[in-house]
């Protein structure tokens, strides 16, 4: 008898792509995975951007991954500390593709798009 394995991936968004800045995206998308196959999306506004809320929005709506292009040090260690995964380096494109390419194995984590001394604030990617 197989396990089945469930994810809840989340992809911030804006205008319709991946959102470069975690912390200043218009909303998340959420996918619910089961078996590797999406079968649940969902569109959500996250609450005002202050350190630490987001981060644990994400927590609170079930998130287990997130796909990032830049995020925070700060955000990075709230998500892991509530046993959230995240992938930095995610290209901006349709959250649907972004979220494909990691299904398929095709996208591995890279350089932090927002690792530039911000120190979590002020970032306008």
């Amino acid at each position: 008898m197989s396990l089945e394995k469930m994810e809840k991936i989340a992809v911030p968004t804006a205008s319709g792509k991946l959102c470069a800045h975690f912390g200043h995206c218009e909303q998340f998308t959420f996918f619910t995975v089961k078996d590797g196959k999406i079968i649940v999306k969902e569109t959500l506004t996250p609450p005002p951007h202050a350190p630490g809320v987001i981060p644990n929005w994400l927590a609170d709506q079930g998130c287990t991954l997130l796909l990032a292009g830049g995020i925070g040090e700060n955000a990075q260690q709230i998500l892991a500390q509530k046993g959230v995964k995240v992938l930095c380096g995610a290209p901006s494109a349709p959250p649907e593709e972004v979220v494909s390419l990691y299904l398929a194995g095709k996208l591995a984590s890279r350089q932090n798009a927002c690792d530039h001394g911000h120190h979590g604030h002020g970032c306008s990617h």
